[in-house]
């Protein structure tokens, strides 16, 4: 019997010396009391807190990062109630006051009787792979960015104007609002090209986009390169005297940088055309065909003469 002890005892030994000499911290919570029963040496080396100070599930609640604190000890618990296995991520408070992302890996285990007696775990430190999670997110976001973006003039493009214009479309059918759309051409922009140039070429149309973000100020206005020489400016909850406003301000704003123009039809600068349109959508319409009553409208000003702006006034 003795020998039978002693085996257990020594078994015992290098069970706990495998489990503390891994870099997982292991643990055991006793249901019935909501206490510590261990937890591994290890916790001291990755937050500071000595394992004597993790007496009661209050400890753990209390060493969580506040925006995490919530929704994870309602998880945890509601889950070990219900028998659940279960994971949960989360920052962990060290002693000297930074945060430690852990993942509590938890498995419960139950009475004869289906009663919780216990929960044990490891706590796993995985604060290199959110480092490397949020780098990787942050790289996501700078590509999708650079998807949705001109890659000349730095405003928007064609794809990213489509999503917004689904948005603010949805946005004003469901509000009853109006929504108003500028589309603007440079006028004689291939004779522009073939006089001064490609690489002018690129100038210009930077120069253009800058002026036209000038013009659409409010925080939800919208401007984009529609394609070559067009441009679209979005203007949200925007009636179409308002939307002429804008407009005219677009046209004056590029007509006073008085770009050189040796080649235009209309005089020595460069100039632009313009098509305005306002609606309020219902239901079952649309964003197309609103789209291409603006196109038209801009043909319209360049089939009259350019220079000039063509709404529905």
């Amino acid at each position: 019997m003795a020998d039978i002890e002693k085996r257990v005892e020594s078994d015992g030994d290098v069970y706990r010396t495998l489990l503390e000499s891994t870099r997982a911290i292991p643990w055991k919570i006793d249901w019935a009391t909501m206490t510590f029963a261990y937890i591994g040496p290890q916790i001291e080396t990755l937050l500071g807190w000595e394992p004597s100070s993790w007496a009661s599930v209050q400890d753990w609640i209390d060493r969580m990062h506040p925006e995490e604190r919530t929704w994870a000890v309602d998880f945890c618990v509601a889950q070990s109630k219900a028998g659940i296995d279960h994971e949960a991520d989360y920052r962990a408070l060290c002693k000297n006051g930074d945060y430690v992302w852990i993942r509590d890996v938890v498995h419960v285990v139950r009475n004869a009787d289906g009663s919780v007696d216990s929960l044990i775990g490891f706590m796993f430190d995985i604060s290199e792979r959110k480092r490397t999670e949020e780098k990787l997110l942050g790289l996501q976001k700078e590509l999708e960015e650079l998807s949705y973006k001109d890659g000349l003039t730095g405003v928007a493009n064609r794809r990213r104007f489509d999503a917004i214009m689904e948005i603010e479309w949805d946005n004003a059918r469901r509000n009853r609002q109006p929504l108003s759309l500028v589309m603007l051409d440079i006028d004689y922009f291939k004779q522009y090209n073939d006089h001064y140039g490609h690489l002018e070429g690129d100038q210009c149309l930077k120069m253009v986009a800058r002026l036209l973000g000038t013009a659409a100020t409010r925080a939800r206005d919208f401007v984009a390169r529609f394609g070559g020489e067009e441009f679209v400016l979005v203007l949200p909850e925007t009636d179409e005297n308002a939307a002429l406003k804008v407009a005219e301000r677009c046209r004056e704003l590029i007509a006073q940088e008085r770009i050189p123009h040796d080649r235009s039809e209309i005089g020595p600068a460069l100039t632009v055309s313009l098509g305005v349109s306002t609606t309020i959508p219902s239901h079952g319409d649309a964003p197309l065909p609103f789209i291409e009553t603006v196109d038209k409208r801009l043909y319209q000003a360049k089939q009259q003469g350019r220079n000039r702006i063509v709404s529905s006034n």
